[in-house]
């Protein structure tokens, strides 16, 4: 899976074959065309527009059995676990989460996931969620001072979690 940050709550993500955008619509880079980057993008919303689910119940779904499975793989899906809290569950991926603010999902499938926390109280959200879990890595989006406050508090406490920053503009595979 690729991921690329464009700024506030703009995603790229490349997963399964499939471009997913999640724009607001203003918080792009200022040097990029909004053509290009909406440009091969099939699945497309902001953080309000996609399929709300329960955040204690919803869980990945099943893999296809190779029975099942044709050349093609499954479109990603994308649900809401929440205001401000997306989740893209692609085949073949680790679950990825958008996260401008806390959320409550829980499962065995959040410490396979990539978290990534966006803008402010990235130190806050970050700790609470290796309180309850122990995703495979956590990525922050957010200003240079939240993530370098971040990474003080919580370089001792990831215990296998790995952290990265993200860079606007800047793709990442994870």
């Amino acid at each position: 899976m690729k991921l690329t940050w464009f700024g506030d709550d703009t995603f790229r993500i490349h997963a399964a074959g499939t471009i997913v955008l999640v724009d607001e619509g203003e918080g792009a880079l200022p040097a990029v065309d909004r053509a290009e980057l909406v440009s091969g993008a099939e699945l497309f919303g902001g953080f309000a527009g996609w399929q709300v689910r329960d955040p204690v119940a919803w869980k990945p779904r099943t893999p296809l059995r190779m029975l099942e499975a044709d050349e093609a793989m499954r479109r990603p899906e994308v649900v809401r676990l929440g205001p401000g809290v997306l989740v893209v569950d692609a085949d073949g991926e680790a679950p990825l989460v958008l996260a401008q603010a806390d959320f409550a999902a829980v499962g065995r499938w959040l410490g396979q996931a990539i978290v990534v926390l966006i803008g402010e109280g990235l130190a806050a959200r970050g700790a609470a969620l290796l309180e309850r879990a122990a995703p495979r890595l956590i990525a922050l989006a957010g200003s240079e001072m939240e993530v370098e406050a971040a990474f003080d508090a919580l370089r001792d406490r990831l215990d296998g979690t790995g952290l990265i920053a993200l860079e606007r503009g800047l793709a990442v595979e994870v």
